[in-house]
């Protein structure tokens, strides 16, 4: 009876903790469902859908490399000496991802790079670059809101990190009808509203840290150096990066075929959309972060509970005709590009259950600093993937269904790996 009881008053803790994250995450999910249903309101919907899938796309490849900011802060910074060298590595790492986007957004090799990876006309390729140049400011703002979010996580001020989210997101849509309402063009409209969202998010940011946080004084945090935390972010910048390109890879070789732009449009709109549910799985990366690699039945449970749930609830809405009112009347996704959405929504039921496999290794891989198995995951299922994707190009099989198919089986072969790699250290560990 103790132990029941004991285990369920850590299950109402856990649960306490995750159901912020888990909106909060939902919650920014959401600016990319409104902005698709804007771009479906302009004139070329499909075409426009299409540039901004691989615009989105690319811009996250860079974007992924600072995915863990926030998990990092989570774990370095626990005294001041600590969390000013991590600040100032995230400031590094950020300006060295800005530039890195300036290039391939203000040079000619930038351009030709961009024609040859998608294979794309010139005329989409300048509305990509465009995308791009706009994208710069955001990395940076965004990884100093990803700092801030792993200081008021840290903390466990989870409920107040919701609030703060709900807020962003209702700046962004109404900047969004704004720039449309306007005659805005596209690029303008979606990254112009993400960026002062962002800036108004972060400024919010700095207020709850300054008012709520307190920073732990963790003395052995004092001697913080660069290359420590270099060793832990590298891997976890590669995993980030790997999951960022998957999406990249595919895009780059179904553009090569027949109705391409069609099958990217409704690969983007359905991969957004099962978004909404991965990103609730994603926010266990802070789970194991924040209350260590202890019973890990009891967190095991937790997490096939809200597992289950989140899978169950996407098949209700996948595979009945709240998919169509979703897409079709929501979003405003219609024609050929609604059929292929909604039967890639389908597939992607099958998400959450290998994101939370993989998670659970990732957290344990994290609280024992052992992030190069989570780097060597990723590398593997994207080289998995892109090996999948050519054979079935080169066989006229590549279309939007097996597209989706290979990215699952993507994450099958990542978590397959950490799941070996995370077994095998803890038997070491045991070992010595």
């Amino acid at each position: 009876m103790v132990v029941e009881m004991s285990r369920g008053y850590r299950l109402t803790e856990y649960w306490r903790f995750f159901w912020p994250l888990a909106l909060m995450g939902s919650i920014l999910v959401l600016s990319g469902q409104f902005q698709n249903g804007i771009l479906a309101r302009y004139p070329d919907a499909v075409r426009e859908l299409a540039v901004f899938a691989i615009a989105g796309s690319t811009f996250g490849l860079f974007h992924a490399g600072i995915s863990f900011v926030s998990q990092m802060a989570n774990v370095y910074a626990r005294s001041e000496a600590g969390t000013l060298q991590a600040l100032r590595f995230v400031t590094i790492i950020c300006m060295v991802l800005a530039g890195l986007i300036g290039l391939l957004a203000f040079t000619d090799i930038g351009t030709w790079l961009l024609h040859f990876i998608y294979g794309i006309n010139e005329d989409l390729v300048r509305q990509v670059v465009r995308y791009l140049q706009l994208y710069i400011p955001l990395i940076v703002v965004d990884g100093f809101r990803q700092f801030l979010t792993g200081l008021l996580v840290q903390a466990r001020l989870t409920g107040r990190l919701t609030i703060v989210n709900i807020i962003q997101l209702s700046m962004v849509v109404v900047l969004l009808i704004a720039g449309f309402t306007a005659g805005m063009d596209a690029p303008i409209v979606l990254v112009g509203s993400l960026l002062l969202g962002s800036v108004g998010h972060l400024i919010m940011l700095i207020w709850l840290v300054r008012r709520d946080y307190t920073l732990p004084k963790q003395l052995e945090h004092d001697s913080l150096s660069f290359s420590e935390l270099f060793r832990f972010f590298l891997p976890v910048a590669t995993t980030g990066v790997m999951f960022a390109i998957s999406r990249p890879v595919l895009y780059a070789l179904i553009a090569r075929s027949p109705d391409a732009v069609v099958s990217i449009a409704a690969m983007r709109v359905g991969f957004d959309v099962a978004s909404l549910f991965q990103v609730t799985a994603n926010q266990f990366r802070h789970f194991f972060v924040t209350f260590g690699d202890g019973d890990l039945v009891t967190k095991r449970l937790f997490m096939w509970l809200i597992g289950g749930g989140i899978t169950v609830i996407m098949l209700l809405v996948a595979a009945t005709p709240v998919s169509h009112f979703l897409l079709a009347d929501l979003i405003g996704i219609q024609g050929t590009v609604l059929v292929y959405s909604r039967e890639v929504l389908l597939w992607m039921c099958i998400l959450p259950g290998l994101i939370l496999w993989r998670n659970y290794y990732h957290g344990l891989l994290m609280v024992a600093r052992k992030t190069t198995g989570m780097a060597l995951g990723g590398i593997i299922r994207v080289g998995g993937m892109y090996l999948l994707a050519q054979t079935a190009w080169l066989l006229g099989w590549l279309d939007f269904r097996v597209a989706t198919i290979i990215l699952l089986l993507g994450f099958v072969f990542e978590a397959t790996v950490v799941t070996i790699i995370c077994r095998w250290h803890r038997r070491r560990m045991a070992d010595l």
